[in-house]
């Protein structure tokens, strides 16, 4: 199998001097919220990562770092019809690309050998992305998915590298475990309790001893260490069984009232509620929070619930997991709801349903779904959002792509890559 991994460079930093030329050059960061004192960084140009700007910085410590700083407000439309044009790009070579966010995708070149090997195919789509889009993206090139990725990362901006099984060893073994796909803050700091601190040591680590101290994931991240993830490219409109539905962000400021973390995890619940129900799955008993703070530690619990898909009963399991088990005190930046436990429809009678309670919520949710369909979301909205005027217009159920949340419940490459607005939960890869 031949993989191409493509990562957009300073997606949207990049997107915004494309549409204004007379920013090229300078130090960039798109940002939140420019009014919001805690308004934070959500991607910078190279000009302003050489000042020290970090995506996650709230905006007045990125000016600290860099005094002539150029705030940009996002532009989500702009980055989404961006991404399209990249991806039309890549459907030239195939059609088997997998997106992995807004700025990311896996592409399966094994039987595209008319456009040449792995490495000149990527070289072809670099240099089509730079001259037609005026981007520039990084593209790893490997036999499997994982190590694509890790090549990826490893020359930025506007590079290609190549991990083969002749060197992998030489090239992937040294890095930090934490480069690893699916491995977190919180995955890593329990590997190097017991001196796994390298993908190499990873590897060569003991598979039951992982398995034991990691649970199932351990043994799935041995296979990613050793080279011997086997998972398909797949295409990107294949539909496969869903073992969750769920929505994250990363809000514009940091959040620290208990009524704005609550009102966002409506925003959230609302989302998941829809798309649960479209995608036909019937009811949910199990409720998924989580949470990044503002020094990106990141969190995540579950709890049981009554089998439902009514975004009010979401939210509140969510809102009641915030409040029973976050504990650090500090301001929020990201949190994400997820919901799993399937009964596609076959479902055992509750003395609730006897009392017409579900289903009575139920059909108030279904005339508000029908109202926003015919007159728009915004036209109709929960009391609890217009206490916070960004919240009116987040329709999260609309403006987000499918990525997969790593094993710690985070966003891939969320120390320097982009703060994804919003994303999608499956469970694993």
């Amino acid at each position: 199998m031949i993989v191409l991994h493509s990562d957009l460079n300073n997606f949207y930093a990049t997107v915004e001097c494309s549409l204004f030329p007379e920013l090229r050059g300078k130090p960039v960061a798109v940002c939140g919220d420019p009014q919001a004192r805690h308004g934070i960084v959500l991607a910078k140009s190279e000009e302003a990562k050489k000042f020290g700007v970090r995506t996650g910085d709230v905006i007045w410590e990125a000016k600290r770092k860099c005094p002539g700083l150029i705030v940009r407000p996002v532009r989500f439309s702009e980055y989404v019809l961006r991404s399209r044009q990249v991806r039309d790009i890549y459907a030239r070579y195939t059609d088997r690309i997998e997106p992995y966010g807004i700025d990311e995708c896996w592409l399966d070149v094994t039987h595209s050998g008319i456009f040449g090997d792995g490495k000149t195919i990527a070289e072809s789509i670099r240099a089509a992305v730079k001259e037609e889009l005026e981007l520039t993206v990084s593209v790893g090139v490997s036999f499997n998915k994982v190590f694509a990725k890790l090549a990826s990362d490893l020359k930025k901006p506007d590079a290609v590298t190549v991990v083969d099984e002749t060197n992998f060893h030489d090239v992937i073994d040294p890095l930090p475990v934490s480069d690893l796909l699916y491995v977190g803050k919180a995955t890593a700091k329990k590997l190097s309790k017991v001196g796994i601190s390298t993908i190499g040591a990873l590897a060569r680590a003991d598979r039951k001893f992982l398995r034991d101290y990691l649970g199932k994931w351990g043994e799935t991240l041995s296979v990613y260490a050793r080279g011997e993830d086997t998972a398909p490219v797949r295409h990107m409109h294949e539909k496969h069984d869903l073992k969750s539905v769920g929505n994250s962000l990363t809000y514009f400021e940091d959040v620290d009232r208990r009524e704005d973390i609550k009102r966002l995890l409506y925003v959230l619940s609302e989302s998941v509620a829809a798309r649960l129900r479209d995608a036909g799955l019937g009811k949910a008993n199990t409720v998924h929070l989580w949470v990044r703070d503002n020094e990106l530690e990141s969190y995540s619990w579950q709890k049981k619930v009554r089998p439902t898909a009514l975004c009010g009963e979401i939210a509140e399991a969510a809102y009641s997991l915030f409040c029973e088990r976050y504990t650090a005190r500090r301001a929020v930046r990201g949190l994400g709801v997820t919901v799993s436990g399937f009964d596609c429809g076959v479902e055992q009678m509750s003395f609730d349903d006897l009392a017409g309670d579900y289903d009575k919520k139920a059909r108030a949710e279904a005339a508000v779904e029908a109202i926003r369909k015919k007159h728009g979301y915004s036209k109709l909205q929960r009391g609890i959002m217009y206490e916070d005027r960004l919240s009116l217009g987040m329709d999260v159920r609309g403006e987000r792509l499918v990525r997969p949340a790593g094993l710690d419940g985070e966003i891939a490459s969320q120390d320097e890559g982009e703060f994804d607005i919003g994303d999608d939960f499956t469970e694993g890869p």
